[in-house]
């Protein structure tokens, strides 16, 4: 009887050491909780076909928008924990938002796992053609003679670029008068006709203001500075040491799925990212392929986390 017990426990345990092992066997879902067009769903739909031939099976792109990206994000986290669900999780669906958000119904720590990074994107700090100024130097000189009332715009209170500001405002003593928005686009609209004195956004969103003269770029958030504007500083070398406020997005999966089937989704991601029409594709994008391992992006992940969690208390950030 007692040499029968280890073949009985072979056999409750064999199920379990096959999990996963042929996956993945029908294709694959990425989840963009934000609509068509934007840089998540563009982030998407690059990586999609040199996924799906690193995965050999199709990966499909499917848009579940609303709610600031919770709704998408949302039915991931339910979803089965199989591998044939995956989020396209961003800063603001991850990080950022989740710091502000007061009744967000998941816990992006608890309830994703992180397969991979993607891409980052820095935020650039710009200014209005008739704000006075042409540099990082002179912006801050003008706004600490004007404490309070220098304005600075953003895509929506408790976006990534409300934090960044909130960020700048600590790391480099400065007082701003912060001007919501419902969206880049109607900032960038009042930014370029001069109703509000600067901005802090997304370089992608930003770009093509920057090259049309429209608007001045004075310092980039991120701690290396951008190839496609490779004049503009850096807050960092502008004398705000340590300032780093970049975005991200990444592949993620609800809590549960298996090691095997997160290893094959890892080293797909990372075998997707390699190839070279992916990366120029982004780079012409003004963004920056995060070339790291899943160790490595899921302490990012955390450390962002905590960061943004940090500015929100102290600047008291809460958004119903």
């Amino acid at each position: 009887m007692l040499n029968r017990i280890p073949f009985l426990v072979f056999l409750l345990l064999s199920p379990l050491a096959g999990v996963g092992q042929d996956f993945p066997a029908r294709p694959v879902r990425i989840v963009v909780p934000w609509p068509p067009s934007g840089n998540v769903d563009i982030t998407a739909r690059t990586i999609a076909r040199a996924f799906s031939d690193a995965l050999g099976q199709q990966v499909l792109v499917e848009n579940r928008a609303g709610a600031g990206g919770t709704i998408g994000s949302v039915a991931v986290v339910k979803s089965a924990a199989d591998g044939y669900t995956l989020l396209l999780g961003s800063s603001g669906t991850v990080t950022s938002g989740p710091a502000v958000l007061r009744n967000l119904s998941y816990d992006p720590l608890r309830d994703l796992v992180a397969i991979g990074p993607i891409q980052s994107v820095p935020i650039v700090l710009t200014v209005a053609p008739k704000t006075p100024v042409s540099s990082f130097q002179e912006y801050f000189s003008l706004a600490r003679s004007r404490p309070g009332r220098m304005s600075i715009a953003s895509a929506g209170n408790g976006s990534s670029n409300h934090l960044a500001i909130e960020l700048l405002m600590r790391q480099a003593n400065l007082k701003l008068l912060h001007v919501p928005y419902k969206g880049s686009g109607p900032a960038l609209t009042d930014l370029i006709g001069s109703q509000v004195e600067s901005m802090m956004d997304q370089l992608t969103a930003s770009i093509g203001h920057i090259r049309q003269g429209r608007i001045k770029a004075l310092a980039i958030s991120s701690l290396k500075r951008s190839a496609l504007l490779t004049e503009v500083p850096t807050l960092d070398e502008a004398g705000v040491k340590g300032y780093e406020a970049s975005t991200f997005t990444g592949i993620f999966v609800p809590a549960g799925v298996s090691q095997i089937v997160i290893d094959k989704l890892s080293t797909a991601l990372r075998k997707a990212l390699a190839v070279e029409s992916v990366r120029e594709r982004y780079r012409s994008m003004g963004v920056d392929v995060m070339d790291m391992g899943r160790a490595e992006f899921v302490a990012y992940v955390r450390a962002d986390y905590e960061k943004w969690q940090r500015v929100a208390h102290e600047g008291n950030i809460v958004v119903e």
